[in-house]
């Protein structure tokens, strides 16, 4: 699976994992070139607390754009530190 924005590959990885539909990207996968820490928090009840990256990609910024959980509940914890995208980022095979 491929996430691109802004005309870039921002991740690359065979071996997303799939919750709720988002493709979760391990770590090693990430362009970490394009991601600057951003300080949105959000709590899901199964899940736990998210924390988010914005994307910077050639000169544009996508807030928000990525999440992971870097503690999630128990029933998340296949998805640790794992990172899946929004905001009009394309998710592919290709």
């Amino acid at each position: 699976m491929k996430a691109r924005w802004n005309g870039e590959v921002v991740a690359d990885s065979k071996e997303t994992r799939v919750v709720e539909g988002n493709h979760y990207f391990p770590p090693s996968a990430l362009r970490m070139d394009f991601f600057k820490k951003s300080d949105k928090t959000t709590v899901c009840s199964w899940k736990g607390t998210a924390s988010y990256y914005d994307l910077d990609v050639n000169g544009k910024i996508n807030k928000d754009a990525a999440w992971y959980y870097p503690e999630p509940k128990s029933a998340a914890s296949e998805i640790a530190t794992y990172v899946a995208f929004w905001k009009g980022v394309e998710v592919s095979e290709t």
